[in-house]
């Protein structure tokens, strides 16, 4: 049994989209399913922002809550949060962009990975649960750009969360960004409830192609399970899919993108609890491992854990 980096996951303080508390027993009662799971990262999700202050420095408070929650795991009985990804307007001018990377840094009790400045926005006409309203044509504009470059510069990673018909865009964009080790997000999150799968896919799989063949890039194998992906399975919450059937489903998309980037440069992600609508946490990671089965034993690992803890530079392993 491979050790487990749940490479991505929310916290939540009250109601939100998945429900309502989703917090460190909320997270333990999951990871308590799934044997192997050793340490988890977190994801910025909007939470904790100070409520005064500048407003560029307001996202720092989501990195402060987040590391009182990751001082609690280490003294609990389940896996510790040992990786924070927070946010930031990476346009900003680069001595602003930078005061609020130093305060995260500081914040982050040492656990401070990197910034995801999300650019998914909602196609015209789509009806989504949970729709990104990110500026249409952000990852073109220079400003944002230096930002991401400047991560780089920084050690820090830069974490994408967009949508299918935005893959060629974040490809020029992280193209020209070579120097900063880019995360691709949920498989850059096809959009089932916008479009007809079987339709996507084969213009998904031309993108990930293109975009796998930049170094820079790593992707994040899983969030898959959310409603806009357009599988249906949260509309039936008494009946979640078993692991067969996720595999069933899914595989053809997992196997694609490990394929292209090579399983050196994939790390599976809960996306919990978003997913949650949709799936119990063990029937995820279940389906992971059946989907893994055919690979070596040195490639799962880097899937289950090893990709993670290189490239947000963690020593759980």
């Amino acid at each position: 049994m491979h050790p487990i980096i749940d490479a991505h996951h929310h916290l939540w303080p009250g109601a939100h989209v998945g429900g309502d508390d989703y917090l460190l027993e909320q997270l333990h009662g999951d990871t308590a399913s799934t044997e192997g799971v050793v340490a988890t990262i977190f994801m910025e999700c909007g939470v904790g922002y100070r409520s005064d202050g500048p407003s560029h420095l307001k996202s720092v408070g989501e990195v402060e809550f987040v590391a009182a929650v990751a001082d609690a795991s280490d003294a609990a009985d389940g896996p510790p949060i040992v990786g924070i990804i927070g946010s930031a307007d990476l346009t900003l001018p680069l001595d602003q962009l930078d005061e609020v990377l130093d305060a995260q840094v500081a914040a982050g009790g040492g656990r401070f990975r990197g910034i995801r400045d999300a650019l998914a926005s909602a196609p015209d006409g789509a009806e989504l649960l949970i729709a990104g309203r990110s500026a249409p044509g952000k990852s073109a504009d220079p400003n944002f750009r230096r930002g991401v470059q400047h991560l780089g510069s920084r050690g820090l990673t830069y974490d994408s969360w967009h949508y299918h018909m935005q893959n060629q865009d974040f490809r020029d964009m992280a193209e020209a960004c070579g120097d900063t080790t880019i995360v691709l997000d949920h498989f850059g999150t096809p959009l089932g409830a916008y479009e007809d799968l079987d339709e996507v896919f084969p213009r998904w799989q031309a993108d990930i192609t293109a975009i796998a063949a930049l170094p820079n890039v790593v992707a994040k194998i899983g969030g898959l399970a959310m409603p806009d992906n357009g599988f249906g399975w949260h509309m039936d919450p008494q009946n979640f899919p078993d692991a067969d059937t996720v595999v069933a489903a899914q595989e053809r998309w997992y196997l694609h993108t490990i394929e292209a980037f090579g399983p050196e440069r994939c790390m599976f992600e809960s996306n919990f609890p978003v997913d949650r609508l949709s799936l119990d946490y063990s029937t995820y990671w279940d389906a992971c491992r059946t989907m893994a089965a055919g690979y070596s034993d040195a490639e799962q690992a880097s899937m289950f854990a090893g990709t993670a803890a290189r490239v947000y530079a963690l020593d759980v392993l």
